[in-house]
């Protein structure tokens, strides 16, 4: 029995029982959509997600899971910042009416760790390093520096405005050449050097304009055009703006909308980390008890 099958299984079971069955899902995989999609099919059953494979996968799985009869059986949060409440505050604003024209921001406390220390001078290679020590990267670090988990955050949320898109449609931009995806990992780390002057010449060149260099994902809705695009990669930003004050693993969102057009509506906070994501998901349970038991 897979592991999808089994626990589809249990939650069936405990659905089963009288009492109602939530599902936390707190993994990295997408062997947990049959279980989620539970929440679909009955009122018996409730999802929690703070995994971001499930509602980043098949556009269909997406809308199954957020149709409006559906939503107020399931949350997801924890899969976009952690315990900020990006998911929330959206899907208000687009409740509202109000068209968003523009999202941007930095979704990945290691990135943003790494783009603060490039700002203060700091060469590519020893700040990745020390990250990798740290533990704010993955094993492999270019499972960070690729781009691919803020490219799920932010599709999520492009989704959640109700553009019909899929992996395929964001354009990535990753921190390492290709030549150096598929080298053992050692191999990578002595080669990161390799990359030192390219990032100081970007930081500086921002710099030049009064700009600091971030990994932002980005949003572009055009409604007139019924047009849409979604960017993630190094961009440069003003100092002095919202993404470019940012600093260390904070993570950050920015919304432009009809409403919150001259002045964006900005949400930042701790988006990484144990504690974050733990207080994210707590919500949501308790959200969803609560207005399952009304």
């Amino acid at each position: 029995e897979s592991f999808s099958a089994f626990l589809k299984r249990v939650s069936l079971d405990c659905g089963g029982a009288g009492q109602g069955c939530m599902l936390v899902d707190c993994t990295a995989t997408e062997d947990t959509i049959p279980a989620l999609l539970l929440a679909s099919e009955s009122p018996a059953y409730t999802s929690v997600s703070a995994n971001k494979k499930p509602f980043a996968s098949s556009l269909e799985a997406f809308q199954q899971l957020t149709s409006p009869k559906v939503y107020p059986r399931v949350r997801y949060e924890s899969t976009v910042g952690a315990g900020v409440p990006v998911v929330a505050s959206l899907r208000r604003v687009v409740a509202s009416a109000d068209p968003v024209h523009y999202v941007t921001g930095s979704f990945s406390g290691t990135l943003g760790y790494v783009m603060s220390a490039l700002q203060q001078g700091e060469p590519f290679s020893v700040v990745v390093r020390r990250a990798k020590d740290l533990g704010y990267t993955e094993p492999d670090p270019r499972d960070d520096l690729g781009g691919v988990d803020v490219a799920r955050k932010a599709l999520i949320l492009a989704r959640t405005i109700g553009l019909p898109l899929s992996m395929a449609d964001v354009a990535v931009e990753p921190l390492f050449p290709e030549s150096m995806a598929t080298m053992p990992v050692p191999e990578f780390m002595e080669k990161l050097p390799s990359l030192d002057a390219g990032f100081e010449q970007r930081v500086k060149a921002a710099q030049a304009e009064g700009k600091v260099l971030r990994y932002a994902a980005s949003i572009h809705v055009d409604s007139a055009k019924g047009t849409s695009r979604l960017e993630v990669g190094l961009q440069t930003v003003p100092a002095d703006s919202p993404l470019g004050a940012l600093q260390g693993t904070d993570n950050l969102v920015e919304m432009t909308t009809e409403v919150y057009k001259t002045a964006p509506l900005v949400l930042r906070g701790a988006g990484a980390g144990v504690g974050g994501t733990a207080a994210g998901v707590m919500a949501d349970m308790v959200d969803l008890a609560y207005t399952s038991s009304r």
